[in-house]
């Protein structure tokens, strides 16, 4: 919390002096687009002599400056809520940037193959009804593999997150027993198992405990070399996590605001536990002595982001958008204006 406070003090300070400089951008959000986001402003800045301070404070922070309007764009990993949307001053857009997965890691040795889990089974074993690996209903679809006679730790993230927000939301879809008892969102009171906090809270209580399972992203899954479980999609094919599983997720009808959900994507060869993450800016930019350059700079930008930009993300172990969404953030990018005229043609 203390942190938070500094920092949404150091963005406020910040914005003053930034008000009226068109090559220095503001924003503040979602931790997880973090280390991609950093990429991308670097390579800019050079591009484009054009500078971005971003603060990763979480979604929920980004939020809350994007609605006091002490920043030039928030950072997301979920839609706005009905409470935050009236909590705002004028409309916003959502502009997806790129796509992530959540993962099931989990810490089993001497197994020959990754641990198959299908949504039911998944649901069970974080409500706390399967408590055991070698329950019948895990060894039903895991055939050939021999997995021990041990108890299953469930491990959570014991702080609000995106990455919560993508996996409550689709167990939500998956098991209308967790949807009644649990429900979805950035932080939920978990029936079973430990809290850690942050990615690297959920991963090291695995890597520390015996027969534990948690959720991460892939990234950091990836870069911390996690043993992670291949999932059954919607279309009953069993998939494993992986930029390109990830990207095929977002293959969907894609609404012309952009606000959708990737969970249980009806893709037949998606990963079903991913997301989208947004910048989120007033659709009107004429506000609080903004200049048109300012604005001009920020969406151009913006629209670097989604279509050259895009080259950066599968190095860092992010989903590039598939064509339908670089074409809807492209039509989402055109209906932001300033004094009510388009900015980018």
């Amino acid at each position: 919390m203390k942190k938070l406070i500094c920092s949404l003090l150091f963005l406020s300070s910040f914005m003053a002096a930034n008000a009226q400089d068109d090559k220095s951008i503001l924003g503040a959000g979602a931790t997880f687009p973090y280390p991609l986001y950093s990429k991308m402003f670097s390579e800019y800045d050079k591009l484009a002599g054009v500078k971005v301070n971003y603060q990763s404070i979480g979604s929920g922070g980004g939020i809350q400056q994007l609605t006091a309007k002490t920043v030039d764009f928030g950072a997301s990993d979920a839609v706005l809520n009905g409470k935050q949307d009236s909590a705002l001053s004028a409309p916003c857009v959502h502009i997806p940037i790129t796509a992530g997965a959540v993962v099931i890691c989990y810490n089993l040795t001497g197994l020959s193959d990754a641990v198959k889990l299908t949504p039911t089974v998944l649901a069970d074993i974080f409500l706390g009804k399967i408590t055991k690996w070698n329950d019948a209903a895990i060894v039903a679809i895991n055939k050939g593999l021999k997995l021990p006679s041990l108890d299953i730790t469930v491990v959570h993230r014991s702080d609000g997150s995106g990455t919560s927000n993508i996996f409550t939301t689709y167990l939500s879809k998956v098991s209308a027993d967790w949807n009644t008892k649990v429900g979805k969102g950035s932080a939920v009171s978990c029936p079973v198992g430990l809290g850690g906090k942050g990615n690297e809270g959920v991963a090291g209580s695995v890597k520390q405990t015996p027969g534990s399972i948690g959720y991460v992203e892939l990234a950091y899954a990836k870069q911390n070399g996690m043993s992670f479980a291949t999932i059954q999609n919607k279309s009953g094919k069993w998939i494993v996590p992986s930029i390109e599983s990830t990207t095929a997720s977002a293959n969907i009808d894609i609404p012309a605001d952009g606000k959708v959900s990737l969970t249980n994507t009806d893709a037949k060869n998606g990963y079903p536990i991913a997301g989208f993450t947004w910048i989120l800016v007033y659709k009107e930019q004429n506000y609080g002595g903004r200049s048109l350059n300012k604005a001009t700079e920020m969406m151009k930008m913006i629209k670097w982001m989604t279509h050259d930009a895009q080259k950066y993300c599968e190095p860092l172990n992010y989903a590039p958008l598939p064509k339908a969404a670089v074409k809807v953030a492209e039509s989402i990018i055109k209906t932001v204006t300033y004094n009510g005229k388009s900015i980018m043609k």
